[in-house]
């Protein structure tokens, strides 16, 4: 697990290869994710965006962008969490991932931007 604590905010992350979903033959490799999001600040913040930046080992590079997570737009008092879901497929045994949340302090309606902490996808066997 991975961890960064910006802005009040700590997102840690856990990796998941997901065998029964990928397929090496045709190069699809597919990983889950969970994220925990914690507000240690003393104001109720909501998450109003995701922005992803995801490479792979051929130099592949994505951008992903869009509202929320999972269909969400969470709202998260101080000392709280919200933990959510998703995946993520790559061409290749080895990629990364980091980004940004955009959140909103609901106290004073400004936002600010938490940083995603970079993770690694990687195959278990692929660096015994």
């Amino acid at each position: 697990m991975v961890s960064k604590i910006s802005s009040g905010v700590t997102i840690s992350v856990e990796v998941f290869y997901q065998p029964s979903y990928s397929n090496p033959i045709n190069h699809e490799y597919m990983f889950a994710y969970r994220i925990t999001i914690e507000n240690s600040n003393h104001f109720t913040i909501k998450l109003l965006n995701r922005h992803w930046y995801i490479f792979d080992s051929s130099s592949e590079y994505k951008e992903v962008e869009g509202e929320g997570v999972v269909g969400q737009q969470p709202i998260i008092k101080p000392g709280e969490r919200f933990q959510y879901s998703s995946g993520c497929n790559l061409r290749t045994e080895i990629g990364k991932m980091q980004g940004t949340y955009t959140m909103e302090n609901l106290q004073n309606k400004t936002q600010f931007k938490v940083q995603i902490p970079a993770f690694e996808m990687i195959v278990p066997d692929k660096l015994n």
